[in-house]
């Protein structure tokens, strides 16, 4: 469809006809030999003399009005409005950060078929789950052990996230548990994101033995910038040492954040885990269109350059075209 960007100058168009009707003529004066028997010269050539101005020619006040509604259609700006281009912006950005402590080998979990696996196949099967579900939204992956690295930064190539998860493995990261480096590190990823809703998910079989910021001080600087800690505790309470599980530390830093705390024994309740934050993170997309336009001014403006251009080659040969005709029929 095809529209006018300012209509209103169209309001202009009766200007002419008001400067036609209510201001004078325009006359221009010139030096001229008076000649007190003119009238008489014309009556014996047969010849009447005539007038000046447009008033007596009908085809330039014609023209001169067309040309005005094309230059005021011109300046109108008509455009031609193509098919909107939308485009949709994720307004949440989810950071997953993965133990892969030595205590992550444990097979403790069973797959789709019934068969043991470890700790870390469980998740990876969970997760590449979740992902598929999260396709508006950008994912990033932090992996912790003795310390904390990013594995993938905030993307929406869930593709490649999926194949960087499946490239982790037991031990990379360090034998240790830290969580408390690992919530400062997304905390830094995170910061470079430019979205409100900032999600981390925090997923851990141990306790926090060797980083350099305490949980509870990372769960509040979190709280702080506003970034909310969901908690999935996957390991044994009852164990001792480095594969212990604490359970209250995560409790404590999913509630300072405003998030949620989860046990997870087996894979049946991760799955049901993973399900229950994509219902507390639903999809939330921000659709962002555009309608490009092509300017049309060019097609009224070249028109009205056109019709000038043959009026006046066809003044400037009218001349010559009648003294050919006279010499031809002398």
């Amino acid at each position: 469809m095809w529209q006018l960007d300012y209509p209103l100058l169209l309001l202009l168009l009766p200007l002419p006809w008001f400067g036609y009707r209510y201001l004078p003529e325009y006359r221009e004066a010139r030096s001229a030999v008076r000649v007190p028997f003119f009238n008489a010269m014309s009556r014996a050539v047969g010849q009447a003399p005539s007038q000046a101005g447009i008033r007596n020619n009908r085809w330039q006040l014609a023209l001169n009005l067309l040309v005005w509604a094309l230059l005021l259609l011109a300046v109108a700006r008509p455009v031609y409005v193509e098919k909107p281009i939308e485009r949709q912006q994720p307004v949440r950005d989810l950071m997953l950060a993965i133990d892969l402590s030595q205590s992550m080998e444990t097979t403790d979990f069973t797959d789709a078929r019934g068969q043991k696996i470890n700790r870390l196949a469980a998740v990876k099967e969970v997760v590449h789950g979740f992902i598929d579900k999260r396709k508006d939204d950008r994912l990033g992956l932090v992996v912790f052990g003795s310390g904390a690295y990013p594995q993938a930064p905030l993307t929406l190539d869930h593709a490649s996230l999926s194949l960087l998860l499946d490239d982790t493995g037991i031990g990379m990261a360090g034998p240790n548990t830290a969580i408390g480096d690992a919530i400062g590190l997304s905390l830094k990823l995170l910061d470079q994101a430019h979205e409100q809703e900032k999600v981390l998910i925090l997923l851990t079989d141990g306790n926090d033995t060797s980083s350099a910021i305490t949980p509870d001080h990372a769960a509040e600087m979190a709280a702080a910038k506003g970034v909310v800690i969901h908690t999935i505790g996957i390991g044994d309470p009852k164990a001792s040492g480095e594969a212990k599980v604490n359970l209250q530390g995560l409790q404590d830093i999913s509630k300072a954040t405003g998030g949620q705390f989860f046990r997870a024994e087996d894979r049946q309740a991760l799955d049901q885990v993973y399900n229950t934050l994509d219902t507390l993170t639903p999809h939330q997309v921000k659709t962002l269109s555009h309608q490009p336009k092509r300017d049309l001014f060019w097609w009224p403006l070249g028109t009205a350059m056109v019709l000038l251009a043959l009026y006046h080659l066809g003044a400037l040969l009218r001349p010559r075209l009648s003294m050919a005709r006279q010499r031809q029929e002398a």
